[in-house]
Order: C-alpha cells, then sequence, then structure tokens
C-alpha cells in the first residue's frame, strides 16, 4: 500500500470516526433523554400479608426538573402512571437539579403537576442530595399529597387489620441519616436515595429496599455496564440486588444530572406488583 492509500485510510477513519460521536452525541442527547420505558417486577415473599397479594408499587426517581424533564415531560408521565391505577406510589429524591432556579411559578407548578398522582393507598417521598440546594422540598412534596419520610416510617392497612410498614431515610450526602429507628414486626418497605447505603441496614430486617440515584450511569455500554455513577451509588448500580436476604431495586430515574444525555439507559419508572408466595398462582 503507497503513502497516499495509507493517508486515505487514514483520513476515512478519521472522518468515520467523527460522524460516528456526533451520531451517538446526537441520540444521546434528543433521541435517550425522550420516551419512557415502564420496567415490571414481580416480588414474591412468603412475608407479605395475604390482604396486599398483588399490591401494585409504582417507583419514581431522579426526575431532576429543570433538566431534561419539563411540565409537558412529566404530566406525561403522570398519566402514564395513572393509568396504571397503582396502590402505592413512591418517591426515591432529587425531585429537582441544583442548578434549576426554583421562583414561585417553578414551585407552585410543580406542586399542581404532582398532585395529580393518583394512588388508592397513599404517595410517600424521601429526599435527595440534589433537593438539598434550598429548603423548598418538604414544601413541595406534601402540598403534591405525598407523605414526606425522613428517618420516619408510616404503617398503613390494607383490606383488613394486617399492615406493612414504609420507611423513608434522609439523604445520605447531604442530609443527617439516621438508621437506629425503632421499627415494627410488619413486611418493611424501605426508602432511601443512594443504594449504597444498603449495607448499613442489615440489622433492621427489611424485605425490600427501594433507591434511585445511580442513573444507571445515564451512559452505559453494552456488556460493559455504567461508565460513571456518582457517590452513594459506586457498589450498587444496576436494577436489581439481593443484599443479606433483603431485595433492593434501584430506579435508573426519569431526568439526568451534570451532563444531559442518556445512553442505553432511558427514562424509566418501575412498577412492583408484591405476591404473597402461598397465594401467588
Amino acid at each position: 500500500m503507497n503513502n497516499e492509500n495509507k493517508k486515505f485510510n487514514i483520513k476515512s477513519l478519521i472522518k468515520f470516526l467523527i460522524l460516528g460521536s456526533i451520531i451517538i452525541l446526537f441520540y444521546a442527547r434528543f433521541i435517550g433523554t425522550n420516551g419512557l420505558i415502564i420496567n415490571e417486577y414481580a416480588i414474591t415473599d412468603s412475608n407479605l400479608p395475604a390482604s396486599f397479594n398483588g399490591l401494585k408499587i409504582i417507583h419514581l426517581s431522579d426526575i431532576h426538573y429543570g433538566t431534561t424533564i419539563n411540565k409537558k415531560n412529566l404530566e406525561k408521565i403522570i398519566s402514564e402512571v395513572n393509568n396504571i391505577k397503582p396502590d402505592i406510589i413512591v418517591f426515591t429524591g432529587d425531585l429537582y437539579d441544583e442548578s434549576l432556579n426554583l421562583n414561585d411559578e417553578v414551585k407552585n407548578e410543580l406542586i399542581n403537576t404532582l398532585k395529580k398522582l393518583e394512588a388508592t393507598i397513599g404517595k410517600y417521598a424521601v429526599i435527595g442530595n440534589h433537593d438539598y440546594c434550598n429548603n423548598l422540598y418538604e414544601e413541595i412534596i406534601t402540598n403534591s399529597d405525598f407523605i414526606y419520610l425522613k428517618n420516619d416510617s408510616k404503617i398503613i392497612y390494607n383490606k383488613d387489620n394486617e399492615a406493612v410498614e414504609i420507611i423513608g431515610f434522609d439523604d445520605a450526602i447531604k442530609g443527617n441519616v439516621n438508621y437506629n429507628i425503632s421499627l415494627s414486626d410488619n413486611y418493611k418497605i424501605a426508602l432511601m436515595h443512594e443504594p449504597d447505603e444498603i449495607d448499613k441496614l442489615t440489622s433492621l430486617n427489611i424485605n425490600l429496599v427501594l433507591a434511585g440515584h445511580s442513573h444507571g450511569g445515564q451512559i452505559r455500554i453494552p456488556i460493559i455496564g455504567s461508565l460513571y455513577t456518582p457517590n452513594g451509588a459506586k457498589k450498587y448500580t444496576n436494577e436489581y440486588y439481593n443484599v443479606s436476604n433483603t431485595n433492593m431495586y434501584i430506579s435508573y430515574g426519569l431526568g439526568t444530572s451534570i451532563l444531559k444525555l442518556r445512553f442505553f439507559t432511558k427514562p424509566s419508572i418501575n412498577l412492583y406488583r408484591l405476591y404473597n408466595a402461598q397465594m401467588k398462582n
């Protein structure tokens, strides 16, 4: 091969790589950040009370309002959620991005939009690290008819005297998390923002942990997985883990942070159907 052919091949390769990079960036910015995937999981546990058999839980996380999620996007997501007719809706933090100018107009926009979420039993939320950029999170979330859990829990009933307990922890990065709280002997569902914190819950006998924060890395490469995840999601980054007999599911979330890109991690919500092991067909 002569020198001119070598130069031509090198130039062609460079052009191909540049074009490929442009296409990937375009996809990650404008296609990967749009749409919605609903991930459905069946969770079977003999400890689940019989009256909660078939319970539907919708898990939202990491909306990062003000990045790639706006009012129009959020309303579409809420419509999809309400079509599922969930019993419980949980939100595991980072409602808005710290870069958002959260003025009164945006605050009321969030409240009025989130209020449209419908759940037959209740809506529960914990705080994320980005939500600590101001002191408005609790006001927004409670005025949106969510029960805000901060190192606290609620006992909920369905059709009879059997109960489950929903626990919510403060953010481990910006907040003041406390794992030494008194809990019941009921079936326990814990909400937390950072999934790596599950290793500190092993003594609490929690049945199900729901977390967010990792975004699945936002940019994932097939086989390799996520290229980068934030502190608090370095050990546990994927959708599911079993840690000391506790099931943990991580939502990859809806919005973006730092980079307005998603590649192989489309915006998503999780739907869990809980079954009592003795009653599931």
